[in-house]
């Protein structure tokens, strides 16, 4: 090869090692919040909106924009989105995602749109003869084509799939981006890791392929993805208990997992953490963000949870008369507004 071509040769290859900043706040750290309540009453299909269920309106993302919140993640479902594989989207539905994506983009805020399935479609798992790999492709392929501006969206592939071998999602993850890639996608695309998604559990088995395994070698030829994890600070890390570990024991948990990041090329983020607001469980929550602070292997976060739904949820942030909650002056800390990261 000569050096003209050489050199030619060598300036692709340096592009394509680049993210491409096309979408959601030109790379900026992310760091906001769950908007939940799209998600709720899954037992009831398709449900009725605002009895059963509810999306964020853009007073919502404005109070939490003040507070120095850039992003914001949308749970919804695929079941009320598109109710029978393979067809149509719901008019309706679609439509009050396009309004959430519309006040997110009048104030400059990244909006990530997460199909929160845990890995399944009306009970069956993705990868079954009843839900096969292709429709979930099928699924992303119709958002793309109703949100083609990557500049406040981003696409969240599944909640969760935990219902399906972290091997088999591994590669339906791949082919999902993939497609998208083929298709014109020029988004920024969160890639959560199989199971539970856990940083505590990156390194465990599931058969013989842990998540480290999985997706050593994932590959997107835009480089704008990250590998999204999940950690709740409780005993058994589900997210459901009011007493948390010790501060130490998630400091460890986090840096192993920016390890492996680091050491693969990765960025990863943080989609879902939360805590209830007693001491203990706030130290819990202070040594994960101090984990992330200045640590370049984290590309953002989004605590779990707000919405104007949660009430009494141990976990929220969602302000009440007495003002913000005490959670909150942890996550601020943690924002990039503050200069942290």
């Amino acid at each position: 090869m000569n050096k003209f071509l050489f050199s030619i040769a060598a300036m692709v290859a340096a592009l394509l090692c680049q993210p491409s900043i096309a979408s959601c706040l030109d790379g900026k750290p992310l760091a906001g919040v769950n908007l939940s309540g799209a998600e709720f009453a899954a037992e009831k299909l398709p449900g009725k909106v605002f009895t059963d269920y509810v999306y964020p309106d853009l007073d919502e993302m404005r109070q939490f924009q003040s507070m120095g919140m850039n992003t914001f993640r949308l749970p919804f479902l695929w079941e009320r989105l598109q109710p029978q594989l393979f067809g149509e989207l719901d008019q309706a539905e679609l439509q009050r995602i396009k309004d959430s994506v519309a006040a997110a983009s009048s104030i400059g805020v990244c909006l990530i749109l997460d199909v929160h399935n845990y890995g399944q479609y009306r009970g069956n798992p993705i990868g079954s003869p009843q839900v096969p790999r292709a429709a979930l492709v099928d699924l992303w392929q119709r958002l793309l084509v109703n949100f083609k501006d990557p500049a406040n969206v981003a696409f969240d592939l599944m909640n969760e799939p935990a219902k399906l071998p972290t091997a088999e999602w591994a590669a339906t993850a791949q082919e999902t981006l993939s497609a998208l890639r083929r298709k014109g996608s020029r988004h920024l695309i969160m890639v959560p890791g199989g199971g539970w998604s856990g940083a505590h559990s990156w390194y465990a088995k599931d058969g013989l392929v842990s998540n480290a395994d999985a997706f050593r070698f994932f590959h997107d030829p835009l480089n704008n993805y990250m590998i999204e994890v999940h950690q709740y600070a409780d005993a058994d890390f589900s997210g459901t208990g009011n007493d948390c570990v010790d501060p130490a024991r998630l400091s460890a948990i986090m840096a192993d997992v920016a390890l492996w990041a680091t050491s693969t090329r990765r960025r990863l983020f943080l989609g879902e953490f939360g805590v209830p607001a007693n001491q203990p469980c706030l130290a819990a929550l202070a040594a994960m963000m101090d984990a992330i602070k200045g640590n370049p292997a984290w590309g953002g976060w989004t605590y779990w949870a707000a919405g104007q739904w949660l009430a009494t949820y141990p976990f929220s942030v969602q302000p009440d008369g007495s003002g913000e909650r005490p959670q909150m002056s942890i996550l601020k800390q943690a924002m990039p507004s503050q200069g942290k990261q």
